[in-house]
């Protein structure tokens, strides 16, 4: 059961965080707005695919995951 509730921890401390990002997404706003996101406007549509942002987003949660399981 010691196993279940550090889980429960880190997957509460990751929500935390997660909810700390979409407070703050409307305050910082480079967020989805890098050089390399890519947005496409046409007459009655407009396409938009956030590479860079998906990019710094995955690397800095792979970091972050990756210190919380070294031990």
């Amino acid at each position: 059961m010691a196993g279940f509730g550090k889980l429960l921890i880190i997957i509460g401390a990751i929500m935390i965080l997660l909810g700390a990002v979409f407070l703050l997404s409307g305050k910082l706003p480079w967020i989805g707005r890098l050089p390399g996101d890519i947005t496409v406007h046409r007459k009655n549509v407009t396409f938009y695919f956030p590479l860079a942002t998906s990019l710094i987003l995955s690397l800095v949660l792979s970091l972050i995951l990756w210190l919380i399981g070294r031990k």
